[in-house]
């Protein structure tokens, strides 16, 4: 019994010391000094605009929980803009009901948002992000509807809805 002990703990040891470059391996984003970014602020500033939420989402690459979001239902004519920055990212007309529990939309505003790779979790998926203050909105994903094919899945609590 000591020596199946000593190895689960071991284990565990080994694992909480070499696994969370491999886990929580972000996109080159975070690294990447935020003066390529038209808006930059210091974390501190950040987090006096942003809720607790929006921050750990925007700027920490945080994941709200699904279906926890009222613009996932949200269905009215306008735009979706950067809850970090105000620039607009999607218009009503591109969005559609993926089922995810997150907005999602098939094509962004031309040239609104960017995207880096993202290796965390053992998985490679492509980040977005706002191309104006390098906020994280979520992923975009191959399984869309036509025209594009794509899903935009985007944090809720990252956008803010203007009626149009």
């Amino acid at each position: 019994m000591k020596k199946r002990y000593f190895l689960q703990t071991g284990a565990a040891l080994a694992g909480t010391a070499l696994l969370p470059p491999y886990i929580l391996q972000r996109s080159s984003i975070m690294a990447a000094s935020n003066t390529k970014f038209e808006i930059t602020k210091p974390e501190q500033e950040w987090q006096t605009i942003l809720t607790p939420e929006q921050f750990r989402v925007l700027r920490k690459h945080g994941t709200e929980r699904a279906f926890t979001s009222p613009l996932d239902k949200e269905y009215s004519q306008g735009t979706y803009v950067c809850a970090g920055c105000g620039q607009a990212l999607f218009t009503s007309d591109t969005k559609f009901n993926s089922g995810t529990g997150w907005p999602s939309f098939f094509n962004p505003i031309e040239g609104a948002i960017g995207t880096t790779t993202d290796r965390s979790f053992f998985m490679t998926r492509v980040e977005v992000h706002c191309n104006r203050c390098g906020g994280h909105l979520g992923h975009v994903f191959d399984d869309g509807p036509a025209p594009t094919g794509k899903r935009y899945c985007m944090n809720g609590v990252s956008l803010k809805f203007v009626p149009a």
